[in-house]
């Protein structure tokens, strides 16, 4: 069993070497499964649970972050970066970036430029929350310490939106989780802005109820992932949206309450608190 799990990881390994060089030529599957020396058919299954995304879902990671790479440098124009990727144009280039950055190539070449951000900051039981909010929804929500670093960190995500210091609605609809009055969270609308992984496991955290607990390989099998929960992992550490996408609810196979993007003793106090309002 180990040997062959060995064999497979080497496979693996060797078909993510051959998507990353010859990406640009956007390989079909039976190509790369020939260089790995398995039928099409067995490699699908091997690098979906190995990788967590099929190959094709693959290939368009790496040509979506090489396009916004290219996309960064001013004077390239929308339809040289597709070919440059390997894509046949623009049109392509436009559902690459809109099935897994959930904008247009040109929204995200202007860094969010068209996108207006209303940001406020609030007294949580856990300390001090920094929520920001679009026309769609919540779109970002985090504690912190410094003010001051917490818009910079909102700001790195939409460098060249508009933001405003104020509270909406929305804001005050998702605020109202920590006031004990659940019944405003009918009215929260999120704006995720994530890979359709990323997306999956978010909206897969949202259904785990208050008060319990579940496990990053819990969270995988959810989604159909069962060898994936590294990557489960890597999506949660990614939530963007603090409390209200409950990521403080998946803890280690172990028991122990593990890592937390604002700190594991938050995570534990959290828990605490929300097991107290059941009883």
């Amino acid at each position: 069993m180990i040997e062959n799990s060995h064999i497979n990881y080497r496979r693996i390994a060797k078909a993510i070497d051959f998507i990353k060089r010859n990406f640009k030529e956007q390989p079909h599957l039976n190509e790369i499964a020939e260089f790995v020396g398995v039928s099409p058919f067995h490699f699908q299954r091997l690098f979906s649970d190995w990788a967590g995304v099929s190959p094709k879902k693959f290939i368009q990671y790496i040509s979506l972050e090489y396009a916004k790479t290219l996309l960064q440098e001013q004077r390239v124009s929308l339809l040289d970066v597709a070919h440059e990727t390997g894509l046949s144009g623009t049109s392509r280039l436009h559902d690459l970036f809109i099935s897994i950055e959930g904008m247009t190539p040109g929204e995200f070449k202007n860094g969010g430029s068209n996108l207006v951000i209303n940001y406020s900051f609030a007294e949580s039981p856990f300390g001090r929350i920094m929520v920001a909010s679009t026309m769609k929804g919540i779109c970002h929500m985090a504690f912190f310490e410094h003010s001051e670093q917490a818009l910079l960190d909102l700001k790195k995500r939409f460098p060249n939106a508009k933001y405003f210091q104020a509270i909406d609605q929305l804001q005050q609809n998702a605020l109202q989780i920590f006031q004990k009055d659940w019944t405003a969270l009918t009215e929260v609308k999120l704006h995720l802005n994530g890979t359709p992984f990323q997306l999956k496991v978010w909206e897969s955290l949202l259904k785990i109820p208050m008060g319990n607990l579940t496990t990053y390989g819990y969270i995988a099998k959810k989604i159909n992932k069962p060898k994936a929960s590294r990557a489960v992992g890597t999506a949660i550490g990614k939530n963007p949206v603090a409390f209200l996408i409950p990521c403080h609810r998946v803890i280690q196979a172990s028991g122990q309450v593990g890592g937390y993007m604002w700190g594991s003793t938050r995570k534990t106090a959290i828990i605490g608190w929300e097991s107290s309002i059941l009883e």
